[in-house]
C-alpha cells in the first residue's frame, strides 16, 4: 500500500526522505560492494539526511565492531558516527541482556563485534562450558574452530539459553562463496537438536534496535534482498524499500511471496528522494505514471511509455494482484520490452 504523511504543514507527496524520520540501511548492495561505493549512494545519502532524515546502517556482520564498520563507510565519503552503525552482535547482546533470570556470562563464540557488544550491556564474555554460562552467544569470526563450536554444544546440550547473531547460511568472500554463521550454528544444532535464538534479518531483533537506538517513530528499511531486509521489515512491523543496486532482480519481485513484497521500490538509493510511487486500479489492471499492467491467463501485460520504475511497480503489482505468479518466460520478456529484464 502507498502511504504518505504530513510532515510540518509540507503539501503531499513528500519524497521518501520526509515521509520517513529514519532509514534503516542495509550495507553489502545498497552503499557499497566490496570496497567500492554504489553509484549514487553518497550523495542520496547525503541529501537525504539535509532533508531531515536519520540514517542508519544496520548489518548481519557481527563480526566487525561499529568503528570499523563506520572507517570503511567514511572512506566512501559519508559522514558516518560510530553510533549510526548497528550490527547483528549489539542486538544479540541486548537479547541475552534481557533473559530472564538476568544473565551475567555469556559463552561467547565469534570475534571482537561479539565481545565489544556484551561488554558494552555489562555481560561477561566466557570461553568454556566449564565456567557455567547464563547463556551462549554465537557470532561468526574466520576464527571459530571445532573447540569452539564443541564448547557451545556442551552448554547448550545442558538446556543454556542460546542466541545467534544472525542465521545467514554463507558469507561471500574475495575468493567466492564461503560458510557463514549459519552454517557453524548448524553444526551445533546438528549436534544438540536445540534450535537458538536469532537477532539479525530477517528476525526483527536487529531492525528494532536500529530503531530503539535512532529514537525512530517512522522507520524504512533499505535493502537489496527480499529474504533478509524485507522480511525483517515486515517481521518488525517496519515498511521498506528495495533498491536493484544488489541482490534482487526484477523477475524475483515479480514473484516474490507476500511476506517478502516491499512498500516501495526504486534503482537505487535516489529513490529516498522521491515521492512514493502511486499506482492506480484501472479497468482490471493498475496504472503508474505513463504505464498500465495486467496478467491474463497467465501473461503479464505492460503497455505505455516513461519511468521505467513506474513500468516496473505497476508490472509488480499485477502479479502480486493474480492468483498464480506470471508465466517465466512471458514476464521476462515484457520486462525486456520496457529495458527492465
Amino acid at each position: 500500500m502507498t502511504r504518505h504523511f504530513a510532515v510540518d504543514g509540507e503539501p503531499l507527496p513528500l519524497p521518501l526522505a520526509r515521509a520517513y524520520d529514519t532509514a534503516l540501511l542495509d550495507l553489502d548492495g545498497v552503499v557499497y560492494v566490496g570496497p567500492y561505493a554504489v553509484e549514487h549512494a553518497a550523495p542520496s545519502l547525503a541529501r537525504a539526511e539535509a532533508l531531515g532524515m536519520r540514517l542508519a546502517y544496520v548489518t548481519n556482520n557481527a563480526y566487525r565492531t561499529p568503528r570499523a564498520v563506520g572507517e570503511h563507510l567514511r572512506r566512501l565519503g559519508l559522514p558516518v558516527a560510530e553510533d549510526d552503525v548497528v550490527t547483528s552482535a549489539q542486538a544479540a547482546a541486548r537479547l541475552a541482556a534481557e533473559l530472564r533470570p538476568p544473565v551475567v556470562r555469556v559463552l561467547a563464540i565469534g570475534g571482537e563485534g561479539l565481545l565489544a557488544a556484551l561488554r558494552a550491556h555489562g555481560l561477561e564474555p566466557v570461553r568454556s562450558a566449564d565456567d557455567e554460562p547464563d547463556c551462549v552467544v554465537q557470532g561468526f569470526a574466520p576464527t571459530v574452530s571445532w573447540r569452539e563450536l564443541a564448547e557451545a554444544a556442551y552448554a547448550v546440550g545442558r538446556g543454556v539459553p542460546w542466541i545467534v547473531t544472525n542465521a545467514d547460511p554463507n558469507a561471500p568472500t574475495h575468493r567466492g562463496t564461503a560458510p557463514g554463521n549459519g552454517a557453524l550454528a548448524g553444526v551445533v544444532r546438528a549436534a544438540t537438536g536445540a534450535v537458538p535464538l536469532v537477532a539479525g534479518k530477517p528476525a526483527a531483533a536487529l531492525l528494532r534496535e536500529g530503531a530503539a537506538r535512532t529514537g525512530a517513530r517512522r522507520p524504512l528499511m533499505v535493502g537489496d534482498r527480499l529474504d533478509t531486509d524485507v522480511e525483517g521489515a515486515r517481521t518488525a512491523g517496519f515498511d521498506s524499500l528495495v533498491v536493484l543496486t544488489g541482490a534482487t532482480t526484477p523477475y524475483e519481485l515479480l514473484t516474490a511471496p507476500a511476506h517478502q513484497r516491499p512498500t516501495h521500490v526504486a534503482a537505487d538509493l535516489r529513490g529516498l528522494l522521491a515521492p512514493a510511487r502511486r499506482v492506480e486500479e484501472h479497468a482490471g489492471g493498475f496504472r503508474c505514471g505513463g504505464w498500465r499492467g495486467h496478467v491474463c491467463d497467465g501473461e503479464l501485460v505492460l503497455k505505455g511509455r516513461g519511468d521505467r520504475e513506474d513500468a516496473l511497480w505497476v508490472a509488480c503489482r499485477a502479479a502480486w494482484s493474480a492468483p498464480e505468479p506470471p508465466c517465466t518466460a512471458m514476464a521476462l520478456a515484457a520486462l525486456a520490452r520496457c529495458a527492465l529484464g
